[in-house]
């Protein structure tokens, strides 16, 4: 147990031996196994995994506070910038979430999409997470009126037809079961979980296989560079095949991507030897991915780069890149916060105004999270608004 940590209840402990118990009994049986399949099923174990069980993730009641959950104002500033390619797209738009969170944001989102005569045909939520989808459900449900609620469905997979209009993904690709790599020998290989004399999960490393020596020496060759003995770090050798699967079918549209994390050349600075992995408990952040497997979240920054990359190889273009500071503001957090405000009382304007410094401050979101814009047939009147002012692609 991490002293530095709160103590988990009954029910919690229950729930992390039994889903610990399951990884005990799978590397006994086929020997270590991949960080990214650990992380996996610490994330996504069918009724013990992170976001699989009944606990409360998102707020100040769970584990960490994503963007949508501070107020009203980011989700209303991104449906602002997805509202040209909707109205391009026209009758036949859908609009697609990765990851519906606590629902707060479609339910901001559609309220907002409604006043600028902007609905998407249908408002979908791809949620693996059957937890999640009843909590959403139920919230949405009692939130929006039913005209507007008719039009949300909750899917288990990526839509398979083609299909056009918008994806928007907020904290989604830092979730991906991360690739742990080491460089030892001038060789690389892949880092797993085992079990040691005392029952305890502990790391180990492994020659890794072509597909994950093959990814990490492509960024070698892209910085011109190779990582020094010991480096160690994460990778997602996988995501080109995740974008495929997740925007395929899209033929016409975006597909905004929200998320912490770097250009390549700065997420594998040399001083950044032991790569990006987070962990959220309990609104304390740590770098202990084997405490109480289930009960925390477990995440990776992304390298925008490799998003990039990825979205070319499914063939869609990078439209735009920037902070999220930047972003927000290209795209109406100022008037949206005077509007809020003028409705609101003293507590009400300082809680708005302690939002935007949240979302904006370099300390805070503002520069830690950056804003991905992919697209594929569609003309550039369809972008979000002032995307090619603040366009920082050349970083990538």
């Amino acid at each position: 147990m991490n002293p530095t940590l709160p103590t988990p209840g009954d029910d919690e402990l229950a729930l992390t031996a039994q889903l610990s118990a399951l990884l005990r009994a799978e590397i006994a049986a086929q020997g270590p196994i991949a960080f990214s399949r650990f992380m996996e099923r610490c994330l996504y174990a069918p009724a013990l995994g992170y976001y699989s069980a009944g606990r409360t993730k998102f707020g100040a009641a769970g584990d960490f506070v994503t963007a949508p959950e501070l107020g009203v104002l980011f989700a209303q500033c991104m449906a602002d910038a997805l509202t040209p390619c909707l109205r391009e797209l026209g009758s036949e738009a859908d609009f697609c979430e990765l990851g519906g969170g606590s629902g707060a944001f479609a339910e901001v989102a559609m309220r907002a999409l409604a006043e600028a005569n902007a609905l998407p045909r249908r408002y979908r939520i791809l949620e693996p997470s059957a937890d999640l989808r009843e909590r959403q459900h139920e919230r949405l449900r009692s939130a929006l009126p039913a005209k507007l609620f008719a039009r949300i469905e909750w899917l288990e997979r990526p839509p398979e037809q083609a299909w056009r209009g918008v994806v928007f993904a907020n904290e989604v690709i830092d979730a991906l079961p991360a690739t742990r790599f080491a460089i030892h020998d001038g060789e690389v290989f892949e880092e797993h979980v085992t079990v040691d004399a005392a029952g305890e999960f502990v790391r180990c490393d492994r020659p890794a296989d072509a597909l994950v020596a093959g990814a990490v020496r492509h960024v070698e060759r892209d910085l011109g560079l190779r990582f020094a003995e010991g480096y160690r770090s994460e990778i997602l050798a996988q995501l080109p095949y995740w974008m495929q699967a997740v925007l395929g079918s899209l033929e016409a549209g975006i597909a905004l991507f929200v998320d912490y994390g770097y250009p390549r050349d700065e997420y594998y600075r040399a001083e950044r030897d032991d790569g990006t992995l987070v962990c959220h408990y309990r609104h304390r952040a740590h770098a202990d991915a084997l405490f109480l497997p289930g009960l925390q979240d477990i995440t990776a920054f992304v390298d925008f780069t490799g998003l990039a990359e990825a979205g070319n190889q499914a063939g869609f273009a990078v439209a735009g890149y920037a902070t999220q500071a930047q972003f927000l503001i290209a795209n109406g957090l100022a008037q949206h916060f005077e509007q809020a405000s003028a409705d609101a009382d003293d507590i009400g304007r300082y809680r708005l105004a302690q939002e935007v410094k949240r979302l904006t401050l370099p300390g805070e979101m503002g520069e830690k999270f950056q804003a991905m814009v992919l697209a594929r047939n569609i003309s550039p009147a369809a972008l979000p608004d002032g995307l090619a002012v603040i366009n920082q692609a050349r970083r990538l």
